[in-house]
């Protein structure tokens, strides 16, 4: 069966996008819930779900076997569940508006140069062009309404930056793993499987009572499976045909939904910048997602031969 590589990684960022929102109607509906008890459980859900979905065993072969994608994978489903931890630092530290267009702009940016170091592949001109158009309509988008930054701006900001590092890294080695023949859905059950795991304690330690009540279950069922479970298995099939930098910069579509979901559900306003950044964002994303007349690709070296093997 043929899937649009990029239409996949769109579908992803779009279900993403639903995260803010449905976590804001549970505040709403009375769900007293600290963020990362929130992220924790959702990714121990989604996770979890995930990783038996696409076939546990062989989601635990490719953590605990001796391939040569175990070590690679392992880093990734740390660095899958160290991207929610940094990015909670930085907002509480910087506010949520320059802790999110930090955190999501750089993305792109480290995903591309990672990409190229790792792998190889340089950045054609047209992806840099675009990555930046996308990456400033997101933060006019963002902080177009005013931003209100916190006491701690610039560890902040370094958390978030250490955040977009992370996600480059695990996107990085998913798409890497896939393109050496393992299954995109084993790859993404094994990643966010481990990183469920790793954020199984911190759930533990928080306070997660929230969970016995109707409103707070839902949400995090939801979130797990809707927002993690299915969005990062469509992700993953996105991979098997979307160079990783263009996948990064494409998923720079999820503050575009969650900014019109918050207009739409939960009547907030956007303010005129705002519309003018989601304007360049659309034209950007657009212009990334579009198929280039020649090949797409541009190899520094040859891939290496261990390369061949693997699970994801």
């Amino acid at each position: 069966m043929k899937f649009n590589g990029p239409l996949a990684v769109v579908g992803a960022a779009v279900l993403w996008g639903t995260a803010g929102t449905a976590g804001a109607l549970a505040v709403l509906g009375g769900v007293d819930v600290a963020p990362v008890s929130l992220a924790a459980a959702r990714l121990l859900i989604g996770g979890v779900l995930l990783a038996v979905l696409t076939g546990a065993p062989a989601a635990v072969a490719l953590l605990t076997g001796r391939g040569p994608a175990r070590l690679p994978m392992l880093l990734a489903a740390v660095a899958a569940a160290g991207y929610q931890l940094a990015f909670f630092a930085a907002v509480t530290r910087t506010g949520v508006a320059i802790g999110t267009v930090v955190a999501i702009g750089s993305g792109p940016i480290f995903t591309g140069v990672l990409a190229w170091l790792i792998d190889g592949v340089r950045p054609t001109p047209r992806w840099a062009a675009a990555t930046a158009a996308a990456v400033a309509g997101c933060a006019v988008l963002i902080a177009g309404g005013g931003v209100a930054a916190g006491g701690e701006v610039l560890p902040g900001i370094l958390f978030a930056l250490l955040g977009g590092l992370l996600y480059a890294f695990y996107a990085v080695i998913a798409a890497r793993v896939i393109s050496a023949g393992t299954p995109s859905g084993v790859v993404m059950g094994a990643m966010f499987g481990g990183a469920g795991v790793v954020m199984l304690p911190i759930l533990l330690t928080s306070d997660f009572t929230w969970l016995g009540g109707a409103a707070g279950l839902g949400t995090a069922v939801y979130l797990g499976c809707a927002t993690t479970a299915l969005a990062c298995f469509v992700y993953g099939l996105g991979l098997r045909t979307t160079p990783v930098a263009t996948a990064a910069t494409l998923t720079l579509a999820e503050p575009a939904v969650a900014a019109l979901l918050g207009v739409v559900v939960l009547g907030e306003r956007l303010a005129p910048a705002s519309l003018a950044g989601l304007g360049l964002l659309a034209v950007a994303l657009v212009l990334v997602a579009l198929p280039t007349g020649g090949a797409r690709l541009v190899r520094r070296r040859p891939a290496a031969p261990e390369r061949a093997e693997s699970s994801a």
